[in-house]
């Protein structure tokens, strides 16, 4: 298998510093469509691309360093870089998002995981 896309293509930057890369992710992108009128389309609707938007939901390993705390950075705003590890800035794509979610699940005995959701604010380029 060649180099691909993974899980540890996504790094989470708080003022120009790398903060965490993540362990798992899905990344949403989507756009809505605006339907338009045409006499040449006749019964059938006909539709335009409008607004895009976009969001990720990562996995990560809580660190003993941060911990639970971690649920009080929702709100905050941070940059996330899609790209591989070491890539050039050009390589991948980037964004301002919107941490609108933070879960933490423990459970006796095993590492402590988490999940952050984002909502992508802006262009993704």
């Amino acid at each position: 298998m060649g180099n691909g896309v993974n899980g540890n293509n996504i790094l989470i930057y708080k003022g120009g510093t790398a903060i965490a890369g993540v362990r798992s992710n899905e990344i949403q992108v989507g756009c809505e469509t605006i339907e338009i009128s045409s006499p040449a389309t006749g019964a059938w609707r006909q539709y335009i691309a409008g607004r895009k938007e976009w969001s990720v939901n990562v996995g990560y390993l809580v660190l003993a360093t941060s911990g639970v705390k971690d649920v009080l950075n929702v709100g905050t705003t941070y940059t996330l870089a899609f790209k591989e590890r070491g890539a050039a800035d050009s390589a991948g794509v980037s964004g301002s998002a919107i941490l609108t979610t933070c879960k933490i699940s423990a459970i006796r005995g095993n590492l402590v995981t988490g999940s952050f959701v984002f909502q992508g604010t802006g262009a993704l380029a």
